[in-house]
């Protein structure tokens, strides 16, 4: 018999995220907690050691940071998790929450950039398209820039001469180009790589009158890194002996990097000289680091955990940086890593043995979302009920996944949801094959995108699955494409090469409403009331032909969006999923 508070305890042990600070008065530090029972935002003396609670909301608070100057804190308020509304802000020192800048309506968030002289660059997305305003303290907030295609804030220089803007101009938001321009909005440079290459504007260098800034390119095949200064008109491409893809932040006196290498699901950290450009690798445990930072006396502080290990808060010094109240969150089990022969090359699969029983097991195949995400080898409260409750848990980086090179990440495009099932289906046939999986107790399971690849995987390939759990999933995507928000739209185009309109063939073969009279499996779909990533119309269409047919299923609404922040809704829904994979398997 399984131990429900066990892997209960998992969700509610209380969780943080790694602490921002202020450029300008470090010791002054934002993090994200889950200690009440809702993820809020939190503020953080380091001097005093005093915490206080900065949000309160029924739905939970999931984006806020604090001002260069440590004066202020800002976080956006939506509306029940609909991610539509406005930036806030409140004294790091208490008092009471005002809308930062008044004169903006809602819209769904594209970015924010903050400067220490109280200037705020916001980047806003309607249904009109995209805008960036400029923010002046006690003034009327300027438009710096807009376009119908997507675009997001980028960065914003140590002096505030010099914005980055993010944008798809040329029609590919998935590849996306950069623009620098004066708080005037005169432009001052523009670097694109042209199609199939995106730019991706990281952070200026943190120095007054430094113009540099670091960027993320593409331009082999890998995200590597580059500094572009658009006022000297230079690039220098940073050119590591490292097998994965990297990314990097500046060190505080803009000598060096902190790179994060990502290879094969897990990551490293180096310090990268500029001078002498050598590469120090900076000893952290085998696992994955959730975010690291460096501070101003050269230390870095990061978050790090594995499949196995809780996540920790800790630093190069050795310290652990910040502990919440309450028991730790019990361990799980390692994964181990398994490398299957696919149509479209070689597909790393992580698997979690149940540490009971013998295989074959009943198996879960638990999709990631994105698509272009991966998954990791870190810790995962979900994936770890599901093998208390002795399961084998199976997760595919498939066609679409980050983290393996732009080749394999792009070769969805054109041929959605149906290229990753492929890759899918050859992990699902090698555990039969190996004697892993019982063929007959297989759950094909994912939320947002990989609810998406599970209700499309049981219409297209209905005799490999057992059961269905699909999460706030893409279920009829003309539908979905027509509610979502305009950076999904225009996210969508770029994946199918059009909309609906331009290519409605292609949309209708990648939807999983076109097969739902194939599907055997019995289904339980979970959804958001407010959801604007995958709305809940498309939803209930997909809901109400399941009916018509007479198919087995179940739905879990609940009132938020695209997922939820509150702990006990997470245990909810986690039963329920649970729940209904067992007594359809047969094990309850």
């Amino acid at each position: 018999m399984v131990d429900d508070e066990h892997w209960k305890a998992r969700f509610r042990a209380a969780r943080v995220s790694l602490p921002g600070w202020a450029r300008n008065a470090p010791h002054r530090s934002t993090y994200r907690s889950n200690v009440t029972g809702t993820w809020e935002i939190y503020a953080w003396d380091r001097t005093t050691g005093e915490r206080r609670q900065v949000t309160d909301r029924p739905n939970g608070t999931w984006m806020g940071s604090v001002d260069p100057s440590g004066e202020w804190i800002w976080w956006f308020a939506d509306t029940d998790g609909d991610e539509f509304g406005v930036w806030q802000r409140i004294p790091f020192g208490g008092g009471d929450s005002s809308p930062a800048v008044p004169g903006l309506e809602p819209s769904y968030p594209s970015g924010l950039a903050l400067g220490a002289s109280g200037l705020a660059v916001i980047g806003r997305s309607t249904e009109s398209g995209n805008t960036v305003h400029l923010c002046r303290p006690d003034a009327a907030p300027e438009t710096l820039y807009e376009h119908t295609e997507d675009a997001h804030v980028a960065a914003l220089s140590r002096d505030e001469s010099l914005i980055a803007i993010g944008h798809s101009e040329h029609g590919d938001s998935r590849h996306m180009a950069l623009r620098v321009v004066r708080p005037d909005g005169t432009t001052v440079a523009d670097l694109w790589d042209g199609p199939g290459k995106g730019l991706y504007g990281d952070s200026f260098a943190p120095v007054a009158g430094d113009t540099r800034l670091l960027v993320n390119h593409e331009r082999r095949g890998k995200d590597e890194l580059l500094i572009w200064d658009p006022v000297a008109g230079t690039e220098h491409e940073i050119v590591l002996d490292l097998p994965g893809e990297v990314g990097a932040s500046w060190y505080t006196d803009g000598s060096a990097l902190l790179i994060s290498h990502s290879h094969e699901a897990r990551d490293e950290l180096y310090r990268y000289d500029l001078a002498s450009e050598s590469l120090t690798r900076i000893e952290t445990p085998r696992g994955v680091i959730g975010g690291a930072s460096p501070r101003p006396d050269g230390t870095v502080e990061f978050s790090w955990s594995s499949a196995a290990e809780p996540p920790v808060i800790r630093s190069t010094s050795g310290a652990v940086v910040l502990t919440p109240p309450g028991p730790p969150a019990p361990p799980s089990v390692p994964v181990e890593d398994a490398w299957v022969e696919g149509p479209g090359g070689r597909i790393h699969a992580l698997i979690s043995r149940p540490a009971t029983g013998s295989a074959p097991y009943p198996t879960v195949f638990d999709i990631h979302g994105g698509p272009t995400a991966q998954d990791e080898d870190s810790f995962a409260p979900a994936a770890a009920a599901w093998v208390d409750h002795g399961f084998a848990v199976v997760h595919v980086n498939y066609r679409g996944s980050t983290g393996y090179g732009s080749q394999w990440r792009d070769a969805i495009e054109g041929r959605v949801g149906l290229t990753e099932l492929e890759d899918i289906k050859a992990v699902r046939d090698w555990t039969v094959e190996t004697g892993l999986a019982d063929p007959a107790k297989i759950v094909l399971t994912g939320g947002s995108w990989g609810g998406y690849l599970t209700l499309l995987g049981i219409g297209t390939q209905p005799d490999d699955w057992s059961v269905a759990v699909a999460a706030v999933p893409v279920a009829d995507y003309v539908a979905a494409y027509e509610d979502e928000m305009e950076g999904l739209q225009a996210f969508d185009r770029s994946l199918f090469g059009g909309s609906p309109a331009d290519v409605p063939d292609l949309y209708r073969q990648s939807s999983p409403v076109t097969y739902v009279e194939q599907v055997k499996a019995p289904v339980l779909i979970l959804a958001g009331e407010n959801d604007p990533r995958c709305p809940i119309r498309q939803i209930d269409n997909y809901l109400g032909r399941l009916a018509e047919l007479g198919r087995p299923h179940e739905v879990y609404r609940y009132d938020a969006g695209h997922g939820s922040l509150v702990v006990e809704e997470r245990i909810k829904q986690m039963e329920a999923e649970m729940t209904f994979a067992r007594k359809h398997l047969g094990m309850s």
